[in-house]
């Protein structure tokens, strides 16, 4: 039909059929040609890439073998055991060599990416740097071996966000918190891996892989800072660097029961970090510390609100970190809500959060129930309308000439639906998936710059809102679920929008942090069996099943302040962490 209409057109110029099909066909097959040589490139640079890779390790690992050989006495068990703050104060006192500690979780990170896949790059300038560190005042930070996750710039290496294009980009210089930490001390050794273009909860791409979950090889280690939690949660890093833009530090910790804080925006330098969509604020992206416990991050934060990160980074207000904040022991206020009415909480998150609320309020806290205003407005007019402001066109065209890895296919079919096809399906599904129909809405966008304007005075308004509704109850702080426990692999790459906990928090702009707190019990998993969730919906029913067969992993809540109180959030986290111990110990005995 299609050739009968080219030639009634050119009927005129009296061309041949023939001559029109052999157009056709020889643009058809040019295309499929040019799609097997792109397909042919991409894949060889994916098999340098992972040779390039391996040969990391190797050096790796004689680096460390190397060290190991040359000093016997020096045994691994004790080092890879100390706190941080333990930890550097033995560095700072010379009762540990800066070269025992580098060498030491330099072996211990090669054996936890050998099982879980967690680092995508020895940095082989941290042994010269182990040098350098020695020669200069001894910071905060002096002589500990710290993981950078993928997307923050090390000089010499790219930000590929698992991206093929991005792998000859090489950064020319580090980013202003790797530039701080070092000047503390810090010695960067590894990069760590990421999901694919970031914006995702699972840690997977084609460039890199799959990381899994240290505690259990079936389940996620979250993401998109899933390399740092899995290593850090797997012994092999005692303090890294991740970005959260909606729930980029905080779901992977929970997932693998360490403690992660997100920042307010621009308290600490995100220059130097790269972003899938630069130039989109509806959700704050902002780096922030991970660890395995409380006193490591607020040892971090102390390292990193200095006068060399003030100098650097102008964008970022000089606040050093206020020591009587985070000391003070006057009771709090603390507001808590245990489900947010958007994604039903899991059994095991709910009784966490209770069971805290419950040990905060016998440690002579006073608590007091709060229901965050308006959920599915900030969900699906601020969050998904304001991260997809363009459409997603932005985020797609990241994908463009690669291939896309499994944590990423539902993601990715949902945003490169045709407009007109997510309006045809949000109107049918309106009466029965209601949650769904507005997902599909909001992923059309804004659709001008007049109503990104009104976004954005939208967003502010209801920033206004949640404020007046925390003061009106004197609210210091807020308990609240995170997300979790950790999912089965497959799922949380379809499970994006169930961070209605976490992303919340972007979207203010407030800072937060997790805390693992307990373990899932048979009772939770014998109390998923009734899960049902509010809508009832395939989102809900997909929930129960990323969750499912997880008896024994870590279950973390979520503390959160008001905008620049980074301090009290933690002193907050801090408070959390000891009840919760206290409570373990107990049982213990």
């Amino acid at each position: 039909m299609a050739l009968d209409k080219v030639k009634g057109l050119c009927t005129d110029a009296d061309i041949d059929i023939r001559v029109v099909s052999g157009v056709l066909c020889g643009s058809a097959a040019a295309l499929l040609t040019l799609k097997w040589v792109n397909q042919r490139r991409v894949q060889k640079k994916l098999e340098d890439a992972k040779r390039k890779r391996e040969l990391g390790f190797q050096r790796m690992e004689k680096a460390a073998k190397q060290f190991k050989q040359q000093n016997p006495g020096v045994k691994a068990a004790p080092i890879l055991s100390l706190p941080l703050v333990d930890l550097a104060a033995k560095l700072k006192d010379g009762s540990l060599s800066p070269e025992s500690v580098l060498y030491t979780y330099m072996e211990k990170a090669l054996d936890v990416t050998r099982e879980i896949n967690c680092v995508t790059n020895y940095l082989p300038e941290c042994e010269e740097q182990l040098q350098e560190v020695k020669k200069r005042e001894k910071g905060l930070l002096y002589g500990v071996p710290v993981s950078i996750k993928e997307n923050v710039a090390c000089k010499g290496y790219p930000n590929t966000l698992g991206l093929v294009k991005f792998l000859d980009c090489l950064e020319l210089e580090d980013s202003v918190i790797v530039k701080v930490l070092k000047k503390q001390g810090a010695i960067p050794f590894v990069k760590t891996n990421t999901s694919q273009a970031i914006l995702n909860i699972d840690c997977g791409n084609t460039l890199f892989g799959q990381t899994l979950n240290p505690f259990n090889h079936k389940k996620s280690s979250g993401g998109s800072s899933g390399g740092e939690a899995a290593l850090i949660g797997g012994g092999g890093s005692i303090l890294g660097i991740g970005t959260d833009v909606a729930a980029s530090i905080r779901v992977p910790c929970g997932f693998c029961g360490i403690c992660g804080f997100k920042p307010t925006g621009y308290r600490v330098s995100d220059k130097g970090s790269t972003t899938p969509i630069p130039g989109m604020d509806s959700a704050i992206s902002v780096p922030g510390p991970m660890a395995r416990n409380v006193d490591s991050l607020v040892l971090c934060m102390k390292a990193l609100l200095c006068d060399e990160m003030f100098h650097l980074d102008l964008a970022v207000p000089p606040l050093p970190f206020n020591e009587e904040i985070y000391s003070s022991s006057r009771p709090l206020r603390i507001g808590y809500y245990d489900d947010d009415g958007y994604f039903q909480s899991s059994p095991s998150m709910k009784r966490a959060v209770q069971e805290t609320r419950k040990l905060l309020q016998e440690a002579g806290h006073m608590l007091i129930p709060f229901t965050p205003p308006r959920i599915d407005f900030l969900v699906d007019e601020l969050f998904t309308k304001g991260l997809y402001a363009d459409g997603s066109s932005t985020l797609v065209e990241k994908f463009n000439g690669e291939f896309v890895d499994s944590t990423w296919t539902n993601q990715i079919c949902c945003c490169r639906l045709p407009n007109l096809l997510k309006r045809i399906l949000a109107f049918i599904l309106s009466p029965v998936f209601p949650r769904i129909s507005r997902h599909l809405h909001a992923l059309l966008g804004v659709g001008s710059v007049k109503n990104l304007w009104k976004n954005n005075a939208d967003r502010m308004a209801y920033r206004e809102e949640f404020i007046d509704e925390w003061r009106k109850l004197k609210l210091d702080v807020m308990l609240c679920p995170a997300l979790g426990p950790a999912f089965n692999l497959g799922y949380a790459g379809k499970l994006f929008v169930a961070t209605t906990y976490t992303h919340l928090y972007n979207v203010l702009n407030f800072p937060a942090g997790v805390v693992p707190v307990s373990t899932v019990t048979p009772a939770d998993e014998e109390e998923l069996k009734l899960y049902k969730g509010h809508y009832g919906d395939p989102w809900d029913t997909r929930m129960k099943e990323a969750v499912e067969g997880a008896i024994g992993l870590p279950v973390a809540v979520q503390c959160v302040a008001l905008p620049w109180q980074e301090e009290l959030c933690l002193r907050f986290m801090k408070e959390v962490e000891r009840v919760s111990l206290e409570k373990r110990g107990r049982r213990k005995v």
